[in-house]
């Protein structure tokens, strides 16, 4: 039954530390959105090389930051994982400081190589670091308000580079580069005074093979694939389809993709208050697929609408798709988070994020491949891979740890957190 009590045996995260975990992710936020909008154009800047060869480099370097996400892990269960989040907020730095000297294929690639393995390597590291500061509501709460942080972040840190780059041209983008990197070492610096809940420790050897023994985290990983498909929806199937199906400009994604963030900063908070009403998060992650399977649905019967309602068509099931990311994602987030033992978190998050990584790897391919024989495939493929999804969730309500599974703590026997060879 449920319990009011605190289960856990740390402490809550401190306001004074709580400011200073969330004014590092705002500033690491702004940093980034300071060359998403603009990557590929960035780094052809910044660089001089061509698109061809930089998008070329920027697969492979992806594929091989994925190797980053295992070696993580074992960093997070060694050291902790702020530590670990303070050591590759300054590898990050580092990179994108060095971007300006990669004039040359080799050295371009070794930079990127390094950056990319920070970029995999840091979801899995942040979520460790929450598992460790926070407990509880707070940490669904801390789930809800990081993912805000983000959005919003990276929505102005998209403005202040197109203001940067008008004003000082070409050379905006290597001022763009430099002040990327120094967000990371500021986001490092403001995250000092950030104490664990207890102190890393050397704890009895535990290894990736213990991990794939879980079956119930691995179903819960192999759920997360099937719905984080829906999460590279908008980017990369949305632009294709309005273009390919009804003749739409390509720029149409443009303030699409600026509605999306906005509502996500400003609305991931209140959603997410409202959704820890509810106990269980397998449920509430479950829903979240389930709007996100409402809004693919939509998407493939959109040719069959009048053209005058297209644009208003659109734009409804675009704010459908953000209802479904805003209750998903912090409860899935905070699942994954609880369901991890204390001994192995980092390794376990590790083998989460690859669900992550996996599906963006994967999406290109799988969408173009399915817009080529007909538009409305990729979207019903990802309504039913929603709801399978979501299916799997409520299926594992009785397998994962009742502390993971519930918003609330519970009375329970602890779970053995000794994960052996």
């Amino acid at each position: 039954m449920l319990n009011e009590s605190s289960a856990s045996n740390g402490q809550a995260l401190s306001k004074r530390a709580e400011r200073g975990l969330i004014a590092g992710m705002l500033v690491d936020a702004i940093g980034s959105g300071m060359y998403v909008p603009f990557s590929l154009i960035f780094f052809q800047r910044v660089t001089g090389l061509s698109l061809a060869a930089i998008g070329a480099v920027l697969t492979v370097t992806g594929f091989v930051g994925m190797a980053a996400l295992p070696l993580a892990g074992t960093l997070v269960d060694r050291f902790g994982a702020h530590r670990t989040r303070q050591a590759v907020y300054l590898l990050r730095g580092l990179g994108f400081l060095a971007y300006p000297l990669g004039t040359s294929l080799g050295a371009f690639a070794a930079i990127a190589t390094v950056s990319a393995a920070g970029e995999r390597a840091f979801p899995a590291i942040q979520q460790a670091l929450i598992g460790e500061v926070a407990t509880g509501e707070q940490r669904d709460r801390l789930m809800a308000l990081t993912r805000s942080v983000r959005n919003g972040g990276l929505g102005a840190g998209g403005l202040l580079a197109a203001a940067v780059i008008a004003l000082a041209g070409d050379t905006g983008f290597v001022i763009a580069a430099w002040l990327n990197g120094a967000s990371f070492f500021l986001a490092a610096l403001l995250a000092v005074g950030i104490k664990t809940v207890k102190a890393p420790v050397v704890r009895e050897k535990a290894s990736y093979r213990a991990v794939l023994r879980d079956g119930p985290f691995a179903a819960l990983t192999g759920a997360n694939f099937l719905i984080a498909l829906g999460y590279a929806a908008l980017t990369m199937l949305l632009p294709a389809y309005v273009v390919s199906e009804f003749g739409l400009s390509a720029s149409v994604a443009g303030p699409l993709f600026a509605v999306n963030t906005a509502l996500c900063a400003f609305a991931g908070v209140p959603v997410g208050r409202f959704t820890r009403r509810y106990a269980r998060h397998t449920r509430v992650a479950a829903v979240g697929s389930l709007l996100f399977a409402g809004a693919f649905i939509g998407y493939a019967l959109l040719g069959s609408l009048p053209r005058q309602v297209l644009m208003v068509s659109l734009i409804l099931l675009l704010v459908l798709y953000t209802a479904g990311e805003l209750v998903h994602s912090p409860s899935a987030g905070a699942l994954s988070v609880s369901a991890a033992p204390d001994n192995a978190r980092g390794r376990y998050l590790a083998t989460y994020q690859l669900s992550w990584a996996l599906s963006s790897t994967v999406a290109p391919g799988l969408f173009t491949a399915l817009l080529a024989i007909d538009g409305r495939l990729p979207w019903l493929a990802l309504a039913v891979s929603s709801a399978a999804g979501a299916a799997i969730l409520i299926g594992l309500e009785r397998r994962l740890p009742a502390d993971a599974v519930y918003t609330r703590p519970v009375v329970s026997t602890p779970r053995d957190l000794a994960v052996a060879r």
